[in-house]
């Protein structure tokens, strides 16, 4: 699959719940200033989240009372109706995409559709790791190499210490080349496929939707689980599994 079709498939399942719910024309409030780390995620233990040493922002969209968050290097502000947004060039304009993700994670968990739309707080993250931990055991007790799409400490930290030979894809130039938790952080662009090839399980972000390096990791021989709240409202468009444990934990992960 490619960008364009990723972000047109996206645009047309959005069209029909738009569509279905008869919302097209309803109001949609989408706040895109940079939220401070203890807004974005509490005060946690660790201060090594991406969200708290500056690369990536958080937007959130408003609708209907509910939340949607979603993560993004090119924020911006936006109110207007759904059916503005639903005409964005998500394609080409990264301010514009951000916002449509926020805007589809909102929408979609009004609606029913989707949960995990906003993201964990302060001991939520570690929490987090612990049942991504105990999911793995479950349900990939053979997986022995993961691979761990995106920097996001708590979940590294997991990995290594529960004994799973770990290797770390990112995108920050600042991060590619440290060794974090023991671990070597890799080139996210120039390893992926030696990555994906030698790992036994993938753990992505879901973060890649919005830079649409999300293509990567898709229809690959071994399994993909994405993670996080950019891709609540749209893993099931595009077919991925994504594990949250939001309801179990009530923390709003």
């Amino acid at each position: 699959m490619t960008k364009k079709e990723l972000y047109q498939r996206l645009k047309t399942a959005f069209q029909e719940v738009l569509t279905e719910a008869g919302i097209g024309d309803e109001a949609v409030t989408v706040a895109c200033r940079a939220l401070t780390p203890e807004e974005a995620i509490g005060t946690t233990r660790r201060q090594d989240f991406p969200i708290i040493t500056g690369k990536d922002v958080m937007i959130e969209a408003q609708f209907r009372g509910g939340y949607g968050q979603a993560f993004t290097e090119a924020p911006t502000h936006f109110t207007g109706s759904l059916s503005e947004i639903l005409a964005f060039d998500i394609l080409e304009n990264a301010n514009n995409r951000g916002i449509f993700i926020a805007t589809v994670n909102a929408v979609m968990g009004a609606l029913g559709h989707c949960m995990g739309t906003v993201h964990c707080r302060t001991e939520g993250p570690e929490y987090c790791a612990k049942e991504m931990q105990a999911y793995l055991r479950e349900h990939y007790p053979e997986a022995k190499r993961i691979g761990l799409v995106g920097y996001q400490p708590a979940l590294l930290e997991m990995l290594v210490s529960s004994g799973y030979r770990v290797r770390v894809l990112d995108l920050n130039p600042e991060t590619i080349g440290q060794i974090r938790y023991g671990v070597l952080v890799e080139d996210g662009e120039g390893m992926k496929t030696e990555i994906i090839e030698d790992s036994d399980l993938i753990l992505a972000t879901g973060s890649t939707l919005c830079n649409g390096t999300i293509v990567d990791y898709m229809d690959q021989p071994v399994p993909v689980l994405f993670f996080g709240i950019t891709i609540a409202g749209s893993a099931q468009w595009l077919g991925v599994k994504r594990v949250c444990f939001a309801e179990r934990l009530s923390m709003g992960c």
